[in-house]
């Protein structure tokens, strides 16, 4: 069956993929197992070979990659261009990075020799979301395949397009049928999922995660799962106001909001609450909305009606419970939503607990530090965290946030090598840095006598 590839911003038809059945699913699976073999056979280093030069034909092919996203998915131009661009110009690098992370390491004894190797778990079902579509394929399937997995790969069926000209790139460098494609909505998902793999990694909802999960844990696969979150900003009393309030309109506004770290709820102490949000005012005002192919626009469309519902369900229960709106953008309508500061927000809103998704700056009031912790840890998230203020007391308020990732008076973004990683309910397993890479393979520990 067809599936046609909606642009967000206009309505029309991007094109058309054909979906596959559960049958074409498992068939995929089944031409991954029977090429397998052959593919981890080549050494880590005969593989990082056939894989390096596709940096380059993801550097020529860059504009029209991000012509692609934009298309399918809303997100402004110069944001899909600088995605495709972090793909290929980092490619080399990340790639002498897995093969460090991959790479047989010695331990000995004066009596015994033991070798720790990383090798291929099998099929590896890589699933992936619209909201990055070239990053988070680059993500899973760059140490999926260096590691010796043959993959199935299923894009999201918003971005099905992007993702299917991501994978042509790669196909030019891999034998056949060491990646595979299949297209479809969670149906196409679930079979990917109950069909003969032995690695799942998967970006998306909390509740997609714990349905892939429970399935996978009935024959034990290995699941890596980066889900959603419910980042706070904690703004100190010794914040610097301005700086605090430029990255909050940012982190809540970029990519429409539809971002797993997204700024979702602002904790900001009493005395400093008016202050902070005048300038963060005057930063959203900055924030211009439209179609991502227009020059000048920061804020594109939600992904489709669906998401926009849901973003305006939660400002509107937020509204009738006493929030106010200190700010909010005009009502371009469509599948737009209109960027929107919110102040006042407190519990008992559903903006408060529940993944927005979408463009909005929540502003809470806290009394004092410890109650903005408090209210940082509350609810079943714990992806990122950011705190603005004094660097050392911000240091020392990090090791109490329940947040796998934390950013000083910037964002969550870690160092090149660094692990993207979730806590609670944000994520089970990660990827990136050496020890996510390692996820992507199976430990083995050989050992023999010295001398033998």
């Amino acid at each position: 069956m067809k599936r046609a590839s909606i642009d967000p911003s206009t309505g029309a038809v991007v094109g058309h993929v054909t979906e596959a059945s559960p049958d074409d699913v498992r068939a995929a699976v089944a031409r991954a197992r029977a090429a397998q073999p052959a593919w981890a056979a080549r050494s880590l280093g005969e593989r990082a070979a056939l894989l390096r030069p596709l940096a380059a034909d993801l550097e020529v092919h860059a504009e029209a990659l991000a012509q692609s996203t934009t298309a399918e998915m809303g997100k402004p131009l110069a944001d899909a261009r600088a995605e495709a661009d972090t793909i290929f110009s980092r490619f080399d690098a990340e790639v002498d990075e897995v093969v460090d992370a991959l790479s047989p390491e010695v331990r000995r004894t004066a009596r015994v020799h033991s070798t720790i190797v990383r090798d291929p778990l099998g099929v590896a079902a890589c699933i992936t979301p619209w909201n990055f579509p070239l990053l988070m394929p680059h993500e899973q399937l760059l140490p999926a395949l260096l590691a010796g997995n043959t993959v199935v790969f299923k894009p999201s069926e918003e971005t099905p397009l992007t993702g299917d000209l991501l994978a042509s790139l790669w196909r030019r460098h891999l034998p056949p049928d060491v990646l595979l494609v299949v297209h479809g909505d969670e149906r196409a998902g679930v079979a990917l999922v109950a069909a003969d793999v032995d690695l799942i990694a998967f970006t998306g909802s909390r509740e997609a995660g714990r349905a892939i999960l429970g399935e996978a844990s009935r024959t034990f696969k290995r699941v890596v799962l980066e889900l959603g979150g419910k980042d706070p900003l904690l703004v100190l009393d010794d914040a610097d106001l301005g700086a605090a309030a430029q990255f909050a309109a940012r982190n809540a506004f970029r990519n429409a909001g539809q971002v797993c770290v997204a700024t979702e709820r602002i904790l900001v102490t009493e005395g400093r609450r008016d202050a902070f949000v005048d300038r963060l005012v005057a930063a959203a005002g900055s924030w211009s909305q439209g179609d991502g192919r227009t020059d000048g626009v920061r804020v594109g469309p939600m992904v489709h009606a669906r998401q926009r519902t849901h973003v305006a369900s939660l400002v509107s229960d937020a509204l009738a419970k006493g929030a106010r709106v200190a700010w909010q953008g005009p009502d371009l309508g469509g599948n737009f939503f209109p960027p929107t500061v919110l102040v006042d927000v407190t519990n008992d809103m559903r903006i408060a607990t529940e993944e927005t998704f979408g463009p909005v700056a929540a502003v809470s009031t806290v009394p004092d530090e410890d109650a903005a912790i408090r209210e940082a840890n509350a609810g079943r998230y714990g992806l990122g965290a950011v705190i603005f203020g004094e660097p050392t007391r911000a240091r020392a308020i990090a090791s109490r946030l329940a947040a796998g990732m934390v950013g000083i008076n910037q964002s969550v973004a870690g160092a090149p090598g660094t692990p993207w990683v979730g806590a609670r309910e944000s994520g089970y397993g990660f990827h990136s840095g050496a020890d996510g890479h390692r996820q992507f393979a199976q430990t083995r520990v050989i050992s023999e006598p010295v001398g033998s």
